[in-house]
């Protein structure tokens, strides 16, 4: 009596050429890679209070104090010599357009670099990188999945800070008795994409310093340190030396504080008006400049994580 024993052969790759629904299978395996790294971040509580933080600290500045100025007819640094008339029209809906990335290049600029470094350097230093990169659908698919989670929630976050300006247009132009001017789609469209410029710029460069210093704790104090000291520092300094003006100019800083005083911000160049943002850069360079450094960002990272060992 003999048995015949039949041999399988696995072939040596056995992922499959295309994912669900016919997507094929480089980018099945990103788009999982992307929704791992939303749950995952989304899960963090950090997360949610730094998005807390942000939206109440443009309500407060963007709103409260100036509503404040007006029904008391109190001044503060951003409001001393301006007309009543004129501080309560920045405070209506028709206004949305040139308030709404006032406070991006700094205050909202610092939290999404947090985010991007938490993104990446947390991977790091939980291990998560390790399983993710020997197990996973491949190192440019798995980082690139944290890259449109990371610009997913950037882009979610903009969209709140777009409802938390309209809600709180519209409650002061009912409170007294304005009618409600909605502004033209034109400018609203312009403002959030210059919304999304700055911030996806800021989560960029976080993304990039988390991988470069595979540390969270790390990338987010360097990253505080140059958006909130450094770039500050040179520019005090360019002020006295010439030469450094011109590096000065073409700093990420300077590029989004540029393109969100083009939209309409205050500057705070002066002392006076909304810190971080300038008037250095026309709309247009601003704009390019803030682009071009979220791509080369982007590009660095993916890079470097690219060419870099498992750690």
């Amino acid at each position: 009596m003999s048995t015949t024993t039949t041999e399988t052969t696995v072939p040596a790759d056995t992922r499959p050429t295309s994912g669900p629904r016919g997507i094929p299978g480089p980018l099945a395996g990103l788009a999982a890679s992307a929704c791992a790294e939303l749950l995952r971040i989304r899960a963090w509580p950090a997360v949610w209070v730094m998005v807390t933080v942000w939206l109440l600290l443009n309500l407060t500045f963007s709103y409260v104090f100036n509503y404040v100025a007006f029904a008391t007819g109190s001044s503060s640094f951003a409001t001393e010599g301006v007309p009543s008339d004129s501080l309560l029209a920045e405070l209506l809906p028709a206004a949305i357009p040139e308030i709404f990335t006032g406070g991006m290049p700094m205050f909202g600029g610092a939290i999404m670099f947090i985010l991007g470094a938490l993104a990446t350097g947390s991977g790091y230093g939980w291990g998560t990188w390790k399983t993710t990169l020997t197990q996973g659908p491949g190192r440019l698919a798995a980082f690139g999945g944290t890259l449109i989670a990371v610009f997913t929630i950037v882009a979610g976050v903009v969209a709140a800070t777009l409802a938390v300006d309209v809600v709180a247009s519209v409650l002061i132009a009912s409170a007294e008795g304005q009618s409600i001017v909605w502004p033209s789609l034109g400018a609203l469209a312009e403002s959030v994409g210059g919304g999304l410029l700055i911030t996806g710029m800021w989560a960029s460069a976080g993304v990039l310093v988390g991988v470069l210093t595979r540390s969270p704790a790390l990338a987010v104090g360097l990253g505080l340190v140059w958006s909130l000291v450094v770039e500050n520092l040179l520019r005090g300094v360019g002020n006295l030396l010439g030469g450094v003006e011109y590096v000065t100019n073409v700093l990420p800083g300077t590029a989004s504080g540029s393109l969100a005083g083009a939209l309409g911000g205050s500057s705070g160049g002066g002392g006076d008006g909304t810190p971080g943002v300038l008037t250095v850069l026309d709309g247009g360079p601003a704009a390019l400049l803030t682009a071009g450094y979220l791509v080369v960002f982007a590009v660095v990272a993916a890079v470097t994580m690219k060419r870099r060992d498992v750690p």
